[in-house]
């Protein structure tokens, strides 16, 4: 700086800085990077602030990058892929499912979810605070991605709910679900019916620990049970939050590579069962023309999406307490390919498991079937000569009575469907899928009671799950508490634990007889359409609004070298597309399908498709509606000016070791003079571009044709709207 400069006359004047805004800005030592910040801010642009490195070294921080990369993997990897991936890819085809979502993943998944890294990693705020900074107009996001973390933590706890009843269930042997419970009819001693036409695993999950109602209109009261369950949920949620990144931070460690080495030694376990062969074959064999249909592409998509995490916030909230410097790009491949490997290994467990129960299932229906087929015999109905001669009833294999049920087919045609006998195919029973959260509460459950010291397994089975469902419930929660915490300044014990009251208090309704069935509701509708908005907009948030080629010139800065191409083009114009696709796809699934549910038929012992009725679809919609209303209610405030944008109260803080002076509502004038001490009519506009203030010695004290703020600038950091970028 030139030593004749005002800036440097002013250094050894003794006047104090106390006149003006202008008098502050003058009286200014040589530029000290790290003991010196100015940050210059309307209150329209507060939420686009990017702050200099020492003006957040108050933010929470990462412990070592272990700890994060920990976190990250803890918050994707969840219950979806022990319960949701393998039921989509048993109900899809097999490994036919596997290559349309390897396909979206590479696409769409890994893309955006760098994309959600990096936004954070640069901007360091939760999602209000990054989508704020972005577009002011799109604010909204943040909020609705807030709205459908609240959403998906009310209903995902009650998963960890359960698991911890079936924790603690564990503990006794036999283990209470290995089977069906008998019941007195007066003098004679009978197998409970329900259990008896289903199974002992089936029994247990909906009537000892649901105790589920035949349909959602019947709410059958609170479970109590499962009350305590949920309640004790919230607590480990809220203890392990309590302390933000401090707390959460060292759970990971434990939370995240604990299920690591359960699923393994299940895995081993499971080859060994009778029929996990068939099972795993079953998985194998890909069926192409399941590859052909939409509905495998749309469920593909939406997976890639819950199995991220992407649009929650939670990813944006971790990578916020991230090093400016860190390689996001390769944490978002790393992350990605780990969640891939974990849905896989989840898989194989589940498919061997499946196949053991296929088998036993099959065998089940064979000696059933047969002692019909001895009852026909010995009443004359059927022929003893249908028999083949090498068929044994004692020791009756599922090949015997295939042959044995391909002859009695054919010679009595006509009367066949009369005799009420079951083919007893091992394919059916490989393709019946348990839906939803019932796959790894019966599936597993029937597994654990062949294994050699079963309680063990089960403990560590659903110890397993409450971690897999920890991590991702603070990832959730993250979503929720950091955003707003950046934004409106509360304390962070305050809000969660007001947080964590709230939803217990909420959640109420999926502890109820028919609570599964809201489970279902929440987990099918108000999340998935709501988060493809959200991540749409994300998208064209940062490709169309701020500018791809701005943020990969920004994104160049923060790393240190360019990121591939291929992300550019993807940002751009691949996501956006295969997006609107599948928004439109779920549209018209919505549209042209009547939302329903299944529902556990007391009498039957079976499920039954219904419909919702009507008071159920209107709060279906509601939901639908409540999660992106904060998107056009926000965009519909700024465009009519209905928030204040802050043109009248301008901050400024300088920071000089541990000195600052605030100075805000200054008037008009005083404005105007602070900004190029000229009269309001020559006052720039008020949303500048994104520049650098390069020093007194430009031709202007704020040059608009310097170099943009990078990881190097100058200190001084101007308030930016991506809109102004052409």
């Amino acid at each position: 700086m030139p030593k004749n400069s005002k800036v440097t006359q002013r250094e050894h004047s003794n006047q104090h800085v106390t006149e003006s805004v202008a008098d502050l800005l003058a009286h200014e030592e040589p530029i000290d990077h790290k003991a010196s910040a100015l940050n210059v801010s309307g209150e329209e642009n507060s939420g686009k602030q990017l702050e200099d490195t020492s003006e957040l070294e108050d933010r929470p921080a990462w412990n070592n990058k272990l700890q994060y990369i920990l976190a990250q993997i803890g918050y994707s990897v969840g219950l979806g892929n022990v319960w949701r991936f393998p039921y989509l890819c048993q109900k899809n085809g097999g490994g036919a499912y596997m290559v349309p979502y390897l396909i979206l993943l590479i696409l769409i998944g890994i893309p955006l979810f760098f994309l959600e890294l990096a936004v954070g990693q640069r901007i360091r705020r939760g999602s209000i605070g990054v989508w704020n900074y972005i577009c002011p107009r799109l604010g909204g996001i943040g909020y609705a991605s807030c709205l459908v973390c609240f959403f998906v933590g009310l209903y995902y706890n009650v998963i960890i709910g359960w698991s911890i009843f079936y924790f603690f269930q564990s503990f006794q042997y036999p283990l209470p679900w290995s089977e069906c419970p008998s019941v007195k009819n007066g003098s004679v001693v009978i197998v409970e019916a329900e259990c008896d036409k289903s199974s002992a695993t089936t029994y247990f999950w909906y009537r000892e620990t649901l105790d589920i109602s035949s349909s959602i209109s019947q709410g059958g009261g609170l479970n109590w049970k499962m009350t305590i369950c949920l309640f004790s949920a919230w607590c480990i949620v809220g203890m392990a939050m309590i302390k933000g990144i401090q707390s959460s931070g060292k759970v990971m460690y434990f939370s995240s590579l604990f299920p690591y080495v359960v699923l393994i030694c299940f895995l081993v376990r499971g080859l060994l069962l009778r029929g996990s062969v068939d099972g795993i074959l079953h998985m194998l064999t890909p069926k192409v023309e399941k590859m052909l249909d939409p509905q495998v592409w749309r469920e593909a998509a939406t997976q890639v999406f819950f199995a991220l995490g992407l649009g929650f916030g939670g990813v944006i909230a971790f990578s916020s307490y991230n090093k400016q410097d860190n390689n996001c790009q390769f944490d978002a491949a790393l992350v990605s390919f780990i969640n891939f490997f974990t849905s896989v290994l989840a898989t194989l467990v589940v498919f061997a498991v499946l196949g053991f129960k296929a088998n036993m299932m099959n065998e089940k229906c064979v000696v059933q079937n047969a002692e019909k087929i001895l009852g026909y015999l010995n009443s004359g109905v059927l022929s003893h000569f249908l028999i083949p001669q090498h068929v044994n009833f004692s020791h009756l294999t599922t090949a015997d009575y295939a042959d044995m049920y391909e002859v009695i087919k054919k010679v009595k045609e006509d009367g066949f469907q009369d005799l009420h006998l079951d083919a007893c195919l091992l394919e059916d029973e490989l393709d019946k899928a348990v839906q939803g959260t019932g796959l790894a509460f019966i599936a597993f459950t029937e597994a654990m009671t062949h294994f050699p010291a079963s309680p063990f397994w089960s403990v560590m089975f659903f110890f397993m799950l409450i971690n897999l469902g920890l991590g991702s419930m603070i990832g959730t929660m993250s979503g929720i508490t950091t955003p707003i915490i950046d934004t409106f300044k509360v304390r962070k014990e305050v809000l969660t634990v007001s947080c964590c009251i709230l939803a217990f208090l909420l959640g109420l309704i999926f502890v109820q007889r028919s609570g599964n069935y809201f489970v279902n509701m929440f987990d099918d509708y108000s999340a998935t359409l709501p988060l493809t908005i959200v991540v749409i907009l994300e998208n064209i948030a940062v490709a169309w609004v701020y500018g791809t080629k701005k943020f990969m010139q920004e994104l160049t800065e923060m790393l240190g070298f360019r990121p591939y191409n291929y992300y550019f083009y993807s940002w751009k114009y691949v996501s956006p597309i295969f997006m609107a696709i599948l928004l439109t796809a779920s549209v018209i699934q919505l549209a042209f399908s009547p939302p329903g549910y299944s529902a556990w038929i007391r009498q039957l012992a079976e499920e039954q498709y219904l419909l919702y009725p009507t008071w159920a679809l209107s709060l279906l919609i509601c939901l639908i509606i409540l999660a992106i209303l904060p998107v056009p209610l926000i965009f519909i405030l700024w465009q009519f000016q209905l928030i204040p944008d802050g043109s009248n109260k301008l901050s400024v803080s300088y920071k000089k070791g541990r000195m600052m002076k605030d100075i805000s509502n200054l008037e008009d004038n005083d404005e105007t003079r602070f900004i190029l001490s000229k009269v309001p009519s020559e006052t720039p506009s008020p949303m500048p571009t994104h520049r650098s203030y390069l020093g007194p010695e430009n031709a202007s004290p704020l040059d608009l044709g310097g170099a943009s703020n990078g990881r190097y600038g100058s200190g001084y950091l101007m308030a930016t709207t991506p809109e102004s970028e052409s």
